[in-house]
């Protein structure tokens, strides 16, 4: 479930909502599993979007199998950075809807990795103590882009 459904303080519940929940309908598709693994060999892998983000931003690829094609490759990496995008704690981070369609179609090339995702919203009493968040509480703040300029 979107985070905004259980601390209000993120913001109200909107269209948004839908988007983090298909950004995670992604990630499960991609990863062939679901987004939390209790049985997972390293504690990194629990939460499937922090491991598959750290995989990605140290340059190591989606691992799909040995008999994959580069195409398949390519295709679940993109599901993958589109999947990270829409589950952005802050929902005026996550793209619109019309915008992961632009991104899933899109070259794999032209989309950047979106911040790490957190658990909790910055200054929550459940996030742990000295663990800070990347996402701000300021929402004039403008958001990251999603696909680079083509330069």
């Amino acid at each position: 479930m979107a985070p905004e459904l259980h601390f209000k303080n993120i913001g109200r519940v909107s269209y948004k909502a839908d988007v983090y929940s298909f950004g995670m309908l992604l990630l499960e598709i991609a990863g062939k599993r679901k987004s939390l693994n209790p049985s997972a060999a390293s504690t990194s892998q629990i939460y499937f979007p922090f491991w598959v983000h750290d995989q990605l931003s140290r340059g190591k690829g989606a691992q799909i199998g040995d008999d994959a094609t580069e195409d398949e490759h390519e295709l679940v990496e993109k599901m993958i950075i589109v999947g990270l995008w829409c589950i952005q704690m802050k929902p005026s981070d996550r793209p619109p809807m019309n915008t992961v369609v632009e991104m899933l179609e899109g070259d794999l090339e032209s989309l950047q990795l979106p911040p790490r995702p957190t658990l909790y919203p910055e200054g929550s009493p459940l996030q742990p103590e000295g663990e800070s968040s990347s996402t701000t509480s300021d929402d004039s703040t403008e958001s990251a882009s999603l696909i680079e300029n083509p330069t």
